[in-house]
């Protein structure tokens, strides 16, 4: 605990002896307890009675600029109300001109201080101020008025010169009085320590519920993170932890937080029921009876205090520390019993009226609720209302994540895993990722499939890239499929110079669609052991039959990958729903590119692909009741079908700049996520939908490829 200078109280006291000084050197030197007016008075009315007044009462421990300007211009006026120029000699007319030009040199600096202050000469001011503070104190001040008043008229009397140096001696030179009850008090703390205690600072206001702003004693340094005691004269006393400083006025203000649950011992509360009404001392908490107070525990993982307009869902709180806040880190508040978990997702500057017209500029943070974390499950659940005003806010800290089969990714800064709730909800209620070129959309993908693999959802990727084949090679019969490649290749080939008089019969559609669809019936078959089966459109040359034949030729138009889309996904919901109706999922059709496969009719290069794009969308709209879905994977969120992007109930929005984009992803994960999306790091994504484990949007840091093969595929030998 602290020892700190002398309270208002003691000074007091101090002030009334060294009053009765300056009376005894009165009596002593003109036989009367107060001096006569005039030129024999001076030193006691304008010097010393002035010093000891503004060094006990006023200012003393420094003078503000303000003071000084106070403090010089009486003495100053003083000086020259009792000036009698034309009968001193030369020697006092030199020692008046110091005197005088001292005080207004002294008053001049406080000035200049006070001007220059916030204006574009701040080291005129820093450095005024400093002059000024140390010359113009009261007893620098009246140090010199009382020099110029002995010698000028008590010089030529030994009796009184003596009585009034011996005064000026006692009461401003060392002031033994002073000297000896500091002393004393050491030496009491020595045999009885922790027994004299000393205020730090005082309350400037309650703010209801729980925050105390402190206004702290000039002598004191009072440090974020400090225990105190506040003397509440309306109650017992309080133990506050500090949080930060927002601001000074005629002091630093610092702002606490008052901790339940902790006790002070019954010496220590007997001494702070002795200190005056508001004040606080600063405390160890092994002063304390007992520091289990969870506040205290966790003291260090504070950022902020809940601030107005949170709502049941979202979270606005003043940010007191910052260390280790961005978008994505979670942070922790109390409602009610119950530690629930929120997710930053914004933040804004604000400014506040500390105190009269003293400012504080601030930062305000936007979380979103999460939920309480259930450890036994490993995943939140909901929790209900909201926390109290002020309500201390804390950074969640935590091990380092540790990849494991069943997470997708994890909450950034944290081990709290993100799974798949359900794989056959994410097939069969469909599943969207989105997002800029090269920040992870392919590889997300692709570990969604081979979780899809293993657990018996069988897998057509429709892909552009040629990258499935590679990444899965573990679960893909390269050999077979070529041949299967092969035949459909052939048979797309030969329909260019097959002309019929039914249109509709010429080229090769109807053969590549029967072979493709006989393809695709036998991959679905449950008997068949391959579960997953890899077309690239732009492999296929299909021809059809644009005009009537002449002559026996005709003009024939190659399918667009977007109309082979189309038969991919009309002979996958034919086989699919051969098989019957269903609850779980039996296949996904992966849109590798999506916005070439199945694009919106405003981004369809031809009038074919905006038919075939229905008729893939319609295919998807009718194929849940058989347990088909889609996995839809995109760079251009404007131009993919809306009528499929809507029927896609988990979505995986990762960075985007495109306005359209964000605007439509807002629907699913809300404004302020949606707000994020143009700055998320790569392999982060915003997850919304049926399948997550969360039931509210939230921002995932994606696993890493690397360390999620070698992970998975231990547990999946067998694959």
């Amino acid at each position: 605990m602290r020892q700190p200078a002398l309270s208002q109280k003691t000074r007091l006291c101090l002030l009334l002896i060294e009053f009765c000084i300056l009376c005894l050197a009165s009596q002593i030197a003109f036989g009367r307890v107060f001096p006569p007016d005039g030129e024999k008075g001076f030193w006691f009315y304008t010097a010393l009675l002035g010093l000891i007044l503004g060094s006990r009462l006023d200012t003393p421990f420094y003078a503000k600029p303000a003071d000084v300007v106070l403090y010089a211009a009486p003495a100053a006026i003083a000086l020259t109300l009792g000036s009698a120029w034309s009968k001193w000699n030369s020697d006092i007319k030199v020692a008046f001109v110091v005197a005088l030009a001292f005080c207004v040199m002294a008053g001049v600096l406080g000035v200049v201080a006070i001007l220059a202050k916030d204006t574009t000469m701040p080291r005129l001011s820093n450095a005024a101020r400093v002059l000024a503070e140390t010359l113009g104190a009261p007893r620098t001040i009246y140090t010199v008025v009382v020099a110029f008043a002995l010698y000028a008229f008590h010089f030529e009397t030994p009796k009184e010169f003596a009585a009034i140096s011996s005064a000026w001696i006692l009461t401003a030179l060392i002031s033994p009085i002073e000297a000896s009850v500091r002393i004393g008090r050491r030496i009491r703390r020595i045999f009885m320590p922790n027994t004299i205690l000393d205020f730090d600072g005082e309350v400037v206001a309650y703010q209801t519920p729980g925050l105390i702003l402190v206004r702290q004693s000039p002598t004191t340094r009072l440090s974020i993170g400090d225990l105190m005691v506040v003397h509440d004269p309306l109650g017992k006393s309080r133990i506050a932890l500090a949080l930060d400083h927002v601001g000074r006025d005629e002091g630093i203000l610092l702002r606490t937080i008052e901790i339940a649950g902790l006790e002070l011992p019954s010496c220590l509360g007997e001494r702070i029921s002795g200190l005056e009404d508001n004040a606080i001392v600063r405390v160890e908490s092994s002063d304390l009876a007992t520091t289990e107070a969870e506040l205290l525990v966790t003291k260090e993982a504070i950022v902020g205090l809940v601030a107005t307009d949170t709502s049941v869902e979202t979270l606005f709180f003043e940010v007191v520390k910052d260390k280790g806040l961005e978008e994505g880190r979670l942070v922790e508040v109390k409602i009610a019993d119950l530690t629930v978990t929120y997710q930053l997702v914004n933040g804004l500057t604000k400014e506040e009226i500390v105190q009269q017209k003293n400012t504080h500029g601030i930062v305000r943070a936007q979380a979103q609720k999460i939920g309480h974390w259930d450890s036994e499950r490993r995943c939140f659940n909901p929790a209900k209302w909201l926390p109290k005003p002020n309500s201390p806010v804390f950074l969640k800290h935590s091990n380092e994540f540790q990849p494991c089969t069943t997470a997708v990714g994890h909450f950034p800064g944290t081990d709290y895993p993100v799974a798949i709730r359900s794989i056959s909800d994410l097939v069969t209620h469909n599943t969207a990722i989105l997002g800029i070129l090269g920040v992870g959309k392919s590889m997300l993908a692709i570990e969604l499939v081979e979780r899809m693999l293993t657990e018996g959802v069988k897998v057509i990727c429709i892909d552009l890239t040629n990258q499935y084949a590679t990444e899965l090679a573990p679960y893909f019969d390269a050999a077979t499929e070529r041949a299967n490649i092969e035949n459909l290749q052939q048979i797309g080939q030969n329909g260019r110079t097959r002309v019929h008089q039914n249109v509709e019969q010429g080229g090769s559609r109807q053969a590549f669609s029967a072979e493709l669809a006989t393809d695709i019936a036998t991959f679905l078959n449950p008997d068949t052991p391959c579960r997953l089966k890899i077309y690239n459109p732009s492999q296929f040359e299909v021809w059809r039959q644009d005009s009537r034949p002449f002559n026996n030729t005709a003009s024939m138009a190659s399918l667009s990958p977007a109309e082979i889309t189309h038969i991919i996904s009309d002979s996958t919901l034919a086989a699919v729903s051969a098989l019957g109706m269903t609850d779980r999922a039996r296949v996904c059709l992966v849109y590798e590119e999506a916005h070439s496969l199945v694009p919106e009719w405003s981004s369809a290069v031809a009038e074919g692909d905006r038919t075939a794009a229905n008729g893939s969308a319609r295919a998807i709209l009718q194929g849940r009741k058989y347990g088909l879905g889609c996995l839809v994977i995109t760079q251009r969120t404007a131009n993919v079908s809306k009528t499929v992007l809507n029927q896609c109930n988990t979505v995986f929005a990762m960075r985007t700049f495109d306005e359209t984009g964000k605007e439509f992803l807002a629907n699913y994960v809300g404004k302020d996520y949606a707000r994020s999306l143009s700055s998320l790091p790569e392999r982060h994504a915003v997850l919304f939908g049926k399948a997550s484990s969360c039931e509210n949007p939230i921002l995932i840091r994606l696993n890493d490829r690397d360390k999620f093969i070698e992970v998975f595929r231990t547990d999946h030998t067998e694959n």
